[in-house]
């Protein structure tokens, strides 16, 4: 669309040009009747025209007007109104860069024009005129030029700037993000390995001992499974992250510390990807928080649909509750604010503590 925009333009210009010239030669010859007015004519014709291709061949177009003022020039044996069309011609070669051609085809003019003047018997200055012209169109042009390149390189160095400082956003949010996965998924098995021997040390019992050691063989066992996962899900290899159909798994793997987990999971949809492993990452980071913390023996595991909304809650009876908020806190609620939600913590008035979480669903993936 804006090539034809650019050759309507053109033809426009040309038209212009030509009706300008037209008559500018008839007024000047008191109509078109000799043979070299009628050359003349032919001249602003076919000038004229060339000005509809000045943009695809300024310079050839530049050379076709130089001819033209020449032309005229010796049919008439005067300077003509075909000035208008070389001085088109002439901004053009001077806009798209060619500035030396345009100094060369201005002298040139001049001293066509000065050889048509000077059959002139009253000296009207035409050649000053016309030098005058070609000084304005070359001077003009070549500073909005200037100007036009200096205001677009600015702009490619903002444009550019923006990039980079977009780029290095995208890396430090790439980042986070990698650092966020790994954190879920080593620290909350880590922690219960740490807890089962602890309880192994602490314990001499030798069943107990064999209990907790097995206890860490198997969460070990599902740690590498976890981590394996991860990576594969941050190469994008199209492994399916976790998500709330695995939360069984994470209470029998919580369930090994000796805490009593009960779920309450309302019946949902299935929920969009980003939602699913946001909901399971922050229970999961919730029951590391309890086994670690709270020196709880009950903790309660809700999930359900509020509208446009998926709530998740975690409750425990423990004493203990995090002073200042660490990495686990503070990560459950960057994944809930990514998403647009929000995430609470605190103790609760009859004891233990809670953590609560609203995740906003898609509009095409709200719950019933």
């Amino acid at each position: 669309m804006s090539r034809w925009r650019g050759r309507t333009a053109d033809a426009a210009v040309a038209i212009a040009a030509g009706l300008v010239a037209l008559l500018g030669l008839v007024v000047q010859s008191r109509g078109v009747d000799a043979p070299a007015e009628w050359a003349a004519l032919l001249v602003v014709l076919v000038s004229s025209g060339a000005l509809c291709f000045r943009r695809r061949h300024p310079i050839p177009v530049g050379v076709v007007a130089l001819a033209a003022v020449s032309a005229y020039g010796a049919l008439l044996h005067q300077p003509g109104p075909v000035m208008v069309v070389f001085v088109v011609a002439l901004y053009t070669v001077v806009d798209e860069g060619h500035f030396a051609v345009a100094i060369g085809l201005g002298v040139a003019s001049v001293l066509a024009f000065a050889f048509a003047d000077s059959f002139s018997r009253t000296g009207n200055g035409a050649t000053f005129l016309h030098a005058g012209w070609l000084i304005a169109v070359i001077v003009g042009v070549t500073r909005n030029r200037r100007a036009y390149l200096a205001e677009a390189e600015a702009r490619s160095l903002v444009a550019e700037q923006r990039m980079e400082e977009e780029a290095r956003r995208r890396a430090t949010e790439e980042r986070l993000r990698i650092a966020r996965e790994l954190h879920d998924a080593l620290g909350h098995h880590l922690s219960l390995i740490n807890v089962q021997a602890s309880a192994a040390l602490h314990r001499p019992d030798p069943v107990r001992t064999e209990e907790a050691l097995t206890a860490i063989k198997q969460t070990s066992k599902d740690t590498l499974r976890e981590l394996r996962a991860t990576l594969n899900a941050l190469r994008q290899e199209g492994d399916v992250p976790p998500g709330l159909n695995r939360l069984g798994d994470l209470v029998t793997t919580a369930g090994r510390s000796g805490l009593d987990i009960r779920v309450e999971l309302a019946e949902t949809r299935p929920l969009p990807p980003e939602v699913d492993l946001a909901a399971y990452r922050i229970v999961q980071e919730a029951l590391t928080n309890v086994t670690r913390h709270a020196d709880a023996t009950a903790a309660v595991v809700r999930v359900r649909p509020d509208h446009d909304t998926v709530l998740v809650e975690v409750e425990d009876d423990g004493t203990g509750a995090p002073g200042a908020p660490g990495n686990g806190i503070l990560g459950m609620r960057e994944r809930a604010q990514a998403l647009g939600g929000s995430l609470t913590t605190g103790p609760r008035p009859d004891g233990g503590f809670r953590v609560h979480a609203r995740l906003p669903l898609p509009a095409d993936a709200v719950l019933a």
